[in-house]
């Protein structure tokens, strides 16, 4: 049975000799990924599909000198992730974008979806007592520098290598390593006093 790594490989290859049909299908497999991983760093979800739409489009023309040194899906990431930063720049530039749609973003966020979850006899104010967690999660993980923001995305949300991370980043390992802990620290601080307030109860 071919790994997912083989199919991506047999479909770059048949990309490479003109069959579109093929990069239609790497689109459809990685589409949602990479407009998750977008919509982490810009949070403006009326430009995600925009950025997710350019990400393929680059993709698709530098295909071509595509020569497999890494991952198919690691070299689609830093494809991402420059274009992402690119319109970033375009964003901040611009102090109209961005807030309006910040809220729904959060509400849409996949990472974090208590009514998928369990109930296991949750009470109400538990329930609630979640929510808080998760957007003080989700808040930590909006203040941290796009550096940080980003490894630790890379690694939490989308549960990347530090070697495919320090690939997407083109840093060293190392620096992948002190990125993801320094996010940690950032973010744990952050939720230290939510926790606080509820010691007694079970996270």
């Amino acid at each position: 049975m071919e790994s997912p790594a083989d199919i991506d490989t047999a479909l770059v290859a048949r990309v490479q000799r003109g069959d579109t049909k093929a990069f239609e299908m790497l689109v459809i497999k990685y589409q949602r990924r990479i407009e998750r991983l977008i919509g982490r760093m810009v949070r403006d979800v009326d430009q995600v599909q925009d950025i997710a739409q350019e990400t393929f489009i680059r993709a698709y023309r530098a295909l071509p000198g595509f020569r497999g040194e890494s991952a198919f899906y690691t070299w689609l990431y830093r494809i991402a992730v420059n274009t992402a930063k690119r319109a970033l720049g375009d964003l901040q530039r611009d102090p109209l974008v961005i807030e309006a749609s910040r809220a729904s973003a959060d509400e849409d966020d996949e990472t974090y979806r208590p009514d998928l979850e369990p109930s296991d006899g949750a009470t109400p104010e538990s329930e609630l007592a979640s929510k808080e967690v998760a957007a003080a999660v989700n808040a930590a993980i909006e203040a941290l520098s796009e550096d940080l923001r980003q490894a630790i995305t890379l690694r939490e949300i989308e549960g990347l290598s530090y070697e495919e991370i320090a690939d997407i980043m083109a840093c060293p390992i190392g620096t992948v390593r002190s990125r993801i802990f320094r996010a940690r620290e950032a973010i744990a601080l952050r939720l230290r006093p939510l926790l606080a307030t509820r010691s007694g109860e079970r996270w």
